[in-house]
């Protein structure tokens, strides 16, 4: 059977994944409760659905840990919960093992036999997304313990899945786990914004690059401490902290020992390769350190050369690779800011295409916070969603829309109810051009965010994401859901597979959420 046939043979089914658009039924500093959204009103009112959880334990997180979307989309195309890094790196933690981890290891060792500083860098909050002060600690003891005569600690700053000045206690955590340890000190502190974009705006990343290499910084302070006060009456929010050198003088030499410990690649890739890429351009670099040893927590991808202490597990026949092994056609679209997470993600890390699989990238818009333009580029992809349910040529198209979650973590409610309201416009036209082709809609999220927009504890705006259930809405025949957050983003592969006729691969364990009449 011909790819076009096979197609043909299947009811066609659209997946659109609401980035950061969480059930909540409070409506207070809810940005969905408060937008004008006539079009999901609508479906929500007319056709069958439920809440699914998108955190904690549900998507192999530890508990009260919020999802992300890189979690997200892996459990969703995986239909099976997958132990994520930071639970895998927990566990060595808890065990008191993180620096006998082979690749940890060689680094300690190598610092400790050569005398070279040991280098630690990575963002230090208890976000648990893109990593973990815990971590951070232990690893900063284990080296101590080890010997190793010189710590220089690279802190990046949160504020984004933290409350958004909530650096000072992370920072005083860290400064007495280096106090301790006798030989540790924090050299250097720069907002994630800076020093984790990942989008090629190297105008932000080449001040941390300098932080790092030369610890020459935009500004000086005596501590962390200070030099954080300092970016506050600057009216610098965690994220947005300027480069800042700490102390004395500290710079990575030739023979120096990295470990970067965040645990997603997506916001570390672009630092990393500037430090390590002697065919780097994106900006002129004042100089190139040849590293002892440069490693990672985790691989941040196939093709970089240095070595990783925890591998991604292998995915089989997750949601692409399995239809594309049936001679379907899929399409996966977004905007530059959420295209890794609706293909690589998507694809439980797979770099490459499956067959029959193509994609769609929508460029994000250059603005420095999306608050200036909360409809981002959603408009353009959902017209080229449309035009891709009328060539009636995929059996699937998976589509994530960022809005949600990037508007949302800027904390700013009026743009986030914008957002909605672009979604909203958004949905609309695609649920309207799947129905005249007889197709279906499944209409969901990664993960809650801008849902809740105020922190009332913190007194604050809300920036980070929650560990709200999402919906999940089906736009087709006549069916039944699965009770209220009985189901997870595993069962959504499931689900789709069941609508279009197919039967679920074993590797998946998830089940159909919709029952048909």
């Amino acid at each position: 059977m011909t790819q076009a046939n096979a197609t043909a043979s299947v009811k066609p089914v659209l997946l659109l994944i609401l980035d950061g658009y969480g059930y909540r039924e409070e409506i207070q500093d809810n940005a969905i409760a408060a937008a004008k959204k006539p079009n999901l009103d609508r479906l929500f009112a007319q056709y069958p659905w439920t809440t699914i959880n998108a955190s904690e334990q549900f998507v192999g997180l530890p508990d009260g840990q919020f999802g992300n979307s890189e979690v997200g989309h892996l459990n969703i195309g995986a239909g099976r919960v997958l132990l994520q890094d930071i639970s895998r790196i927990d566990v060595d933690v808890a065990a008191g093992t993180l620096g006998q981890t082979p690749v940890f290891a060689e680094a300690i060792e190598k610092a400790k036999t050569t005398g070279k500083t040991l280098h630690i860098m990575g963002l230090v909050s208890d976000g648990g997304v893109h990593a973990h002060e815990a971590h951070i600690h232990a690893l900063i003891k284990d080296a101590a313990a080890a010997g190793v005569k010189q710590i220089d600690v690279h802190a990046f700053l949160d504020g984004r899945d933290t409350p958004p000045r909530s650096a000072e206690s992370y920072l005083e955590k860290l400064q007495r786990v280096c106090d301790d340890a006798k030989v540790a000190r924090i050299v250097g502190i720069v907002g994630r914004y800076w020093v984790m974009d990942r989008d090629k705006r190297w105008e932000r990343v080449e001040p941390a690059y300098n932080l790092l290499v030369d610890g020459k910084g935009l500004h000086h302070a005596d501590s962390a401490l200070d030099g954080l006060n300092a970016a506050y009456a600057r009216n610098e929010n965690d994220e947005f902290v300027g480069a800042t050198s700490i102390g004395a003088p500290a710079r990575m030499e030739d023979g120096d020992i990295v470990i970067f410990m965040n645990f997603r690649a997506d916001r570390a890739r672009q630092i990393a390769v500037a430090l390590t890429d002697a065919a780097f351009d994106g900006f002129a670099r004042s100089r190139v350190v040849q590293f002892g040893l440069f490693c990672t927590a985790t691989r941040y991808a196939e093709s970089y050369p240095f070595p990783a202490a925890y591998e991604k597990e292998k995915v089989k026949n997750s949601f692409g690779e399995y239809v594309g092994s049936l001679g379907l056609k899929q399409l996966r679209i977004a905007e530059t800011e959420k295209y890794p997470h609706v293909t690589y993600f998507f694809s439980g890390g797979e770099e490459n295409e499956f067959p029959g699989e193509d994609r769609i990238l929508v460029p994000s818009p250059k603005v420095a916070t999306y608050d200036l333009q909360p409809e981002m580029s959603a408009l353009e992809v959902a017209d080229k969603i449309v035009a891709a349910i009328e060539s009636q040529q995929y059996a699937a198209i998976i589509c994530n829309l960022a809005n949600g979650d990037m508007v949302g973590h800027t904390g700013i409610f009026d743009a986030a109810v914008k957002a909605v309201e672009t979604l909203d416009v958004c949905v609309g036209k695609c649920v309207e051009a799947m129905q005249k082709i007889g197709g279906e809609v499944l209409i969901t999220a990664d993960h809650g965010n801008c849902e809740l927009m105020y922190d009332k504890d913190a007194h604050q705006p809300h920036t980070q994401h929650t560990t709200d259930v999402v919906p999940f809405v089906y736009v087709g025949r006549k069916a039944t859901m699965a009770p209220r957050g009985s189901g997870a983003l595993r069962d959504i592969a499931p689900t789709m597979l069941a609508l279009m006729g197919l039967p679920q691969p074993v590797e998946m364990t998830g089940h159909s959420l919709v029952e048909l009449a």
